[in-house]
């Protein structure tokens, strides 16, 4: 099983490589594409990538990167050299009436990056923006560095517009601070969800956010309930704790209908391991909330909860929410515990005998039935918490 955490990282990753590839991650390889049965003689259906861990994928995609630029033809090298040799604004028009995009980023990665900022500075934005997509992803840092803030502004409002985040993923982690404060106020709140879902570099994630201020942050984090959930608690999953647990709390401010939206979004998809760290940074009142969702009333999404955390030890995270359940939500998270497997209901008990969490454990043991009460009195790790 693969971790939530890990499941939204993979998404990403595999939407990044499908992308990379020209591909759809859930349709097999185009024939004629890279990475097609006639150029590579693998046959397998990208979707394999989702059932591995997200730092394989990112591995595999950096690989697969370097093996497609570094294996272009001869005859890019030589229209980088013809290149070098005139000025840049005959280079950017050539570029823009012979080469197109694609053709143009393949020869900018070929170029010394200072010499590729100078062509990029004499092409129109909307080229360049297209452009962005087909860049080496190695090549990007070198490029950006190089050129004017004003023009880097301008590429990254248009690849907003043409609601390119994967490439905007890219590119964000390589902004200036500077750049980002102008850039950020320009773009919608879908995009820089969308945007931080597809970041290549999670670490600058934080310093985003703290550039946002905390009413752009309330928006973007209100702009989740219109189908983008999964996105914005991977963003949480991947900034410093002081701001996921700001997170945590603007979610649990969102009126209830798209709080619940949440609920029943991480129980279709599974992303227990995503949500449960982060109810469990809310404040009581803010649980109680949570708490109180219709959603949390249903038996099949509590019995989901429990599967998962069974699954994945979350359980001091989840039994301060269960505390505050409903008594009849309560009842059937009793009732799915008392079912569980012996081992894994040991390993519930030693988890919960670790973390010395008895006090909120008991209260579920007395809404259990007569054999389920039995079997937790006879586990070893509740004799010794007896004597």
């Amino acid at each position: 099983m693969i971790p939530d955490m890990d499941k939204l990282r993979n998404r990403a990753e595999t939407e990044k490589i499908a992308a990379l590839l020209g591909a759809d991650p859930d349709e097999p390889v185009a024939p004629g594409a890279p990475g097609s049965p006639e150029n590579s003689g693998a046959r397998e259906r990208l979707a394999f990538l989702r059932t591995l861990p997200a730092e394989d994928v990112r591995r595999l995609r950096e690989q697969a990167a370097a093996a497609l630029f570094d294996g272009t033809p001869e005859m890019l090298d030589r229209i980088a050299k013809a290149t070098k040799l005139v000025p840049a604004g005959v280079a950017a028009a050539i570029s823009q009436k012979a080469l197109g995009p694609r053709l143009a980023a393949a020869v900018a990665g070929k170029l010394e990056p200072a010499r590729a900022a100078d062509i990029i500075e004499k092409l129109p934005v909307s080229f360049t923006a297209e452009s962005c997509a087909h860049l080496d992803p190695r090549r990007i840092a070198g490029i950006v560095d190089r050129l004017d803030e004003n023009l880097l502004v301008r590429i990254a409002v248009a690849l907003a517009e043409r609601g390119d985040h994967l490439t905007m993923g890219r590119f964000v982690g390589h902004l200036r601070d500077s750049a980002l404060e102008r850039i950020i106020p320009q773009i919608a709140d879908d995009v820089v969800l969308r945007t931080g879902f597809a970041i290549d570099m999670p670490e600058r994630l934080g310093q985003v956010i703290e550039l946002m201020g905390e009413d752009r942050l309330a928006s973007v984090v209100g702009a989740a309930a219109d189908g983008l959930w999964p996105e914005a608690l991977a963003i949480a999953g991947m900034v410093p704790d002081e701001q996921r647990a700001r997170i945590a709390s603007l979610a649990a401010a969102q009126p209830q209908e798209r709080l619940d939206a949440l609920v029943r979004v991480v129980a279709e998809q599974d992303l227990w391991e995503s949500l449960l760290p982060l109810v469990a940074l809310l404040g009581d009142e803010e649980r109680r909330a949570v708490a109180g969702l219709p959603s949390l009333r249903s038996a099949g999404v509590l019995e989901g909860v429990v599967r998962a955390v069974v699954a994945t030890g979350l359980w001091a995270e989840f039994l301060p929410l269960v505390e505050v359940l409903p008594t009849d939500s309560r009842k059937t998270v009793a009732d799915a515990a008392a079912g569980l497997g012996e081992g894994e209901l040991d390993a519930l008990a030693r988890e919960v005998d670790k973390r010395d969490l008895w006090g909120l454990v008991l209260p579920l043991v007395e809404l259990m039935d007569d054999e389920g009460k039995q079997r937790i009195f006879e586990l070893p790790a509740f004799q010794v918490q007896a004597e």
